[in-house]
């Protein structure tokens, strides 16, 4: 038997960059598209909706737009592909392992893809644009789909011990915040190229972003050498039997019940955080990366703090609490007041839930896909990841909806009202405290007892 690389601290460091890079892609997406193809700009911030007239704007069913239908078609289509990459990768058996090869072959695609959204729909042809931006957000959920999968099953198989789970996680949450809180930037990198115009500035500014993404995406993939550190032996469990028997375990439904309400809640507040700052606050959205920013540096800050409290009160208490936390952050939004202050105000308190969230969850989820690999002899840490995305993404879809349809344009009016997007953030307050009611059933000592008692027999 080949004798295995101890797992260090600086390789889970590396391991992290590889975050990094897919979330300032998906961050550029998920909080720039609709603010850029929808919305209508205003003396302190002309950019809002620039490309608003490429694609049609009106709903068109149910009064569901066609921006907030192709968004939500795009997360649905990204969590059905999500089993039958994992279920690929599981199974695989590459030279490089089971993981690496995925993420080395899509990165480069992924980045040019995420630079197509903001260039290609920009026809004279109104009906073009709309299929392009369809297939293109199509093949971005398609590619982020390639590289996160197998991404996030090394996410357990790096984490060989508990200390190791929670060490990866809060690295990772580290690299995920920073390059989604750069992605913020998208309009003070613009700045730098005004020589391009407003449309042209914002392309290139992708652009660069992508440029960066790609090469924090290819250092894991290049440097990480995954057969010298996992002993991985290929499933044999088809993709969807795989994934109905990941549904099947009870303490991983539990988590993802809560799981999917969260990340409705979080998108729908994500995706009109820039709507809240600029048209309720009253602030530029060139002010967007420094408010994201005072975020950061505050949960980044707390990181340590919530490294070592997991260990000691239990993850599950902590998470319940930044369930809490997020929907006092959503409740303050909702009745925010004009002033640079309000944004400083919810950027504090939102630091707290973001540090614990965004840790926490993934050694969950890693915890649980250690207990099934020792209970049943098999690994299927793909498919564990890959059924808690493909739940979660489809809460992002139906946010998609319900942000674009309470903010859609009503007959007779052309601007959308301050009381539509206060809407969105009361909604996303009470679906996150549903969301904490919900994480309480989950048995967090009762997983972590029984892998402790597995091991020693082992």
């Amino acid at each position: 038997m080949k004798q295995l690389k101890p797992i260090t601290n600086k390789l889970l460091w590396i391991f992290a960059i590889g975050q990094f890079g897919w979330s300032l892609l998906s961050g550029v997406v998920t909080n720039w598209m609709v603010y850029y193809y929808t919305g209508t700009p205003d003396a302190n911030n002309p950019n809002t909706g620039i490309f608003a007239s490429m694609v049609t704007q009106n709903p068109i069913v149910f009064k569901l737009t066609l921006f907030g239908l192709v968004m939500a078609v795009g997360r649905i289509f990204d969590a059905v592909t999500d089993p039958l990459i994992a279920g690929w990768s599981d199974r695989s058996n590459y030279k490089g392992g089971r993981r690496i090869p995925f993420m080395r072959t899509v990165a480069i695609p992924f980045a040019l893809i995420t630079v197509a959204l903001f260039t290609v729909p920009q026809t004279a042809n109104v009906a073009v644009n709309d299929v392009l931006l369809f297939v293109i957000l199509m093949s971005f959920y398609l590619f982020m789909t390639i590289f996160c999968t197998p991404y996030n099953a090394l996410i357990a198989e790096l984490g060989d011990t508990q200390q190791h789970r929670i060490n990866v996680s809060t690295y990772i949450s580290f690299t995920f915040i920073a390059g989604t809180s750069i992605s913020f930037m998208l309009p003070n990198v613009a700045g730098l190229f005004s020589f391009a115009g407003q449309a042209g500035s914002i392309r290139l500014a992708v652009a660069a972003m992508c440029t960066v993404a790609c090469i924090a995406m290819l250092v894991p993939s290049l440097y990480i050498k995954e057969r010298d550190y996992i002993d991985s032996k290929p499933s044999e469990t088809p993709a969807f039997s795989s994934l109905l028997k990941t549904f099947k375990n009870g303490q991983f439904r539990r988590f993802v019940y809560s799981d999917v309400i969260y990340f409705f809640a979080l998108t729908l507040f994500q995706t009109g955080l820039a709507f809240y700052e600029t048209k309720l606050m009253g602030i530029e959205d060139t002010w967007t990366f420094p408010l994201t920013a005072t975020m950061t540096f505050v949960s980044v800050l707390l990181y340590p703090v919530v490294n070592r409290l997991a260990p000691k009160l239990g993850k599950k208490k902590l998470i319940v609490t930044g369930f809490f936390s997020y929907a006092f952050v959503f409740f303050i939004t909702s009745i925010c007041g004009k002033g640079l202050y309000w944004g400083f105000i919810v950027a504090v308190c939102a630091s707290v839930p973001q540090a614990i969230l965004g840790i926490l969850p993934q050694a969950c989820v890693a915890d649980v896909a250690e207990l099934s690999r020792l209970e049943t002899g098999e690994d299927r840490s793909g498919m564990f990841f890959a059924a808690r995305t493909f739940a979660f993404k489809m809460g992002q879809a139906i946010a998609m909806v319900v942000f674009t349809s309470i903010t859609a344009l009503r007959p007779g009016m052309t601007e959308v009202l301050p009381a539509q997007y206060r809407t969105t953030a009361v909604v996303a307050t009470v679906t996150c405290l549903m969301g904490a009611s919900l994480f309480l059933l989950y048995n967090e000592k009762m997983i972590l007892s029984r892998i402790e008692e597995l091991k020693k027999q082992s």
